[in-house]
């Protein structure tokens, strides 16, 4: 793929949609081939928000410049999983972190990081990699984060969370976003209409779009709040909160299933914070 990002992919068009059991390569391999295929759209209807040079921990607007939840970052080295266009990471170049490495599954979101890079100048050294094999050496990192980065969309939660763990020094930090685990249980839906159960809380197979010939193009897995504590734990890592944002009266925006609707009644999003002893 040539750097033009007058015009990409379009998102893929599935098939049909299933609820079935997919593993790690599957999942890889349609996450590469989804956020290819959508970057160019979800860059230019979330951009905005985002900002290019902003840290939002979710769509109810989160702002870690407000939150604070990775801590002083001062002289750390930071490293950030799933980072779609670098915006988190390029925040933190602005605030002065002068180490901050980040990576994504998909190559079109890592373009539009490099073509933000140079209409800012502050450059994120990125790479493409998968969040279920860190390209990254043990104890290499003093801080590791995601913001709504890869762990929707991986299928073991403690592998993943294990390799994240790894590369952290003892002592440091560990923060991720997810979607909340309860909205498994509720449609895609942001108006009154999603606000109706229709999902088991305990299913965990893998929500599937297909190609015509049932190939996954888009894998979304469920874990529950538990699913993610055992794996904070069996990782090594000690959980120290977990944050849950309210929907803030000042955003009227929607997204994809968030909405102020049910963002008032339910919670979208799950922040874990963990340290490693």
């Amino acid at each position: 793929m040539d750097d033009d990002l007058s015009g990409g992919p379009e998102y893929p068009v599935p098939g049909g949609v299933d609820r079935r059991a997919v593993g790690a390569k599957e999942s890889a391999r349609a996450g590469r081939y989804w956020w290819d295929g959508a970057a160019d759209a979800y860059q230019a209807e979330h951009g905005e928000f985002l900002r290019d040079a902003g840290f939002i921990w979710s769509p109810e607007g989160l702002d870690e410049a407000e939150a604070r939840l990775l801590g002083d970052v001062t002289g750390a080295r930071v490293l950030e999983i799933g980072c779609g266009a670098g915006q988190c990471s390029r925040w933190l170049r602005a605030q002065g972190v002068a180490e901050v490495v980040a990576f994504d599954l998909s190559w079109r979101q890592l373009q539009h990081s490099r073509r933000i890079d140079e209409q800012t100048d502050l450059r994120v050294p990125t790479v493409q990699a998968d969040a279920q094999r860190l390209p990254f050496a043990t104890d290499s990192f003093d801080v590791v984060f995601s913001a709504f980065g890869a762990f929707p969309f991986v299928p073991a939660a403690e592998s993943a969370l294990a390799e994240a763990a790894r590369t952290l020094r003892p002592g440091g930090r560990f923060v991720f976003s997810v979607t909340h685990p309860i909205r498994w249980c509720f449609p895609d839906d942001p108006t009154e209409q999603g606000l109706t159960v229709q999902q088991s809380y305990f299913d965990r197979r893998a929500y599937v779009e297909e190609d015509g010939d049932g190939r996954a193009i888009y894998a979304e897995h469920h874990h529950t709040i538990g699913d993610w504590v055992r794996g904070i734990a069996s990782a090594g890592l000690v959980l120290r909160d977990l944050i849950e944002p309210e929907w803030p009266q000042d955003n009227d925006q929607v997204w994809g299933g968030w909405g102020p609707v049910r963002g008032r009644i339910i919670p979208g999003t799950a922040v874990f914070s963990a340290v490693k002893p």
